[in-house]
């Protein structure tokens, strides 16, 4: 197995792990949603879930530290990649934001009133 072979491999399972870590955020969102949607349709005070909605919602932020260790992890290996004088790599989405600029927030628009 050559040196491509194994980061393509390694890439692969990045990629996987990218896409788990937000589906499963996609998920526990919409569980979310349904437990307060539930509560609303039954008639119960927001009392009633309180303490299963806050574990929901935990769990959910724990997920959105793991995606920020994946993007740390990916950055990192890309920066190994280049230490290692392996040159430009690239596998799946290339409509990523450039390192060197930061992202900026569309601006709002004024009109007169």
């Amino acid at each position: 197995m050559d040196n491509t072979e194994v980061v393509a491999g390694i890439v692969g399972e990045l990629s996987e792990t990218e896409r788990a870590v937000d589906q499963a955020i996609a998920h526990a969102s919409g569980m979310i949603q349904a437990m307060i949607a539930g509560r609303t349709t039954l008639s119960l005070s927001p009392v009633a879930a309180a303490e299963s909605q806050a574990r929901a919602m935990e769990a959910l932020a724990a997920l959105g530290v793991a995606r920020n260790a994946v993007v740390a992890c990916h950055e990192e290996l890309a920066k190994d990649h280049r230490r290692l004088g392996w040159g430009a790599y690239a596998i799946g989405f290339l409509d990523k934001p450039k390192e060197t600029e930061p992202e900026r927030p569309p601006r709002a628009a004024l009109r007169a009133v």
